[in-house]
């Protein structure tokens, strides 16, 4: 699939700080791991790997955006600056587009940019769901998939 890159000092503070060492990082992909299953995110098959503040995913999911999702949830982790999303889809559909959150940015706004329509915030909110737990609770750094338009 594809690399991104994030902000590693902002994010989810899910990794313990014992955890961020050379000789900790299975520790550290333990940890995103159960952070994809506390979020409820589904998959058929995962593989976490995590070396200095790099992670790498293979394994299996049916759509591109449980694909996505996973990879934006593990990326919006304060301590990770890369993700290299290697999951297989099932059923291939386009990919989604992303935006690195700005000051002054809000959903709305974002919308606006790439859908050309200020209300169609909604369709973000989703797509990032269950990181998003509030359309007014984004941040700057924040990565966010914003998927093709149907």
């Amino acid at each position: 699939m594809s690399t991104l890159s994030f902000l590693k000092d902002l994010g989810e503070k899910i990794i313990s700080s014992n955890a961020q060492t050379p000789e900790n990082d299975h520790k550290t992909a333990d940890e995103l791991f159960n952070y994809i299953k506390k979020l409820g995110l589904t998959y058929k098959n995962i593989r976490i790997a995590a070396t200095a503040g790099k992670v790498v995913l293979e394994g299996e999911v049916d759509t591109q955006a449980e694909a996505e999702k996973i990879g934006i949830a593990i990326g919006n982790v304060q301590g990770v600056e890369s993700v290299e999303n290697k999951m297989r889809v099932t059923v291939s559909e386009p990919g989604s587009q992303y935006h690195t959150v700005v000051s002054g940015d809000s959903l709305s706004k974002i919308a606006g940019k790439y859908y050309g329509d200020v209300q169609k915030y909604d369709i973000i909110f989703d797509a990032n769901k269950p990181m998003l737990s509030n359309p007014d609770k984004i941040y700057p750094g924040q990565v966010l998939r914003i998927p093709a338009q149907k």
